[in-house]
């Protein structure tokens, strides 16, 4: 399954949104820390994006 950037920044902006509205501190880290991982999740999915461009200009032929 692949994720897409937007489903992916979408669940990060949830996560801080719910880090915002915790009452509890456990919580409030909880959601951080997920927040982080979604965030994650979408700059490697820039990142691949991006090597596969590069590749993909490396192998097309030089004009």
């Amino acid at each position: 399954m692949t994720l897409s950037y937007e489903f992916v920044m979408a669940r990060a902006d949830q996560a801080t949104r719910e880090a915002s509205e915790a009452d509890l501190g456990n919580v409030r880290e909880r959601a951080l820390r997920s927040a982080a991982a979604w965030q994650a999740m979408a700059d490697r999915i820039v990142k691949l994006a991006k090597d596969r461009e590069e590749a993909q200009r490396a192998r097309e032929p030089a004009e």
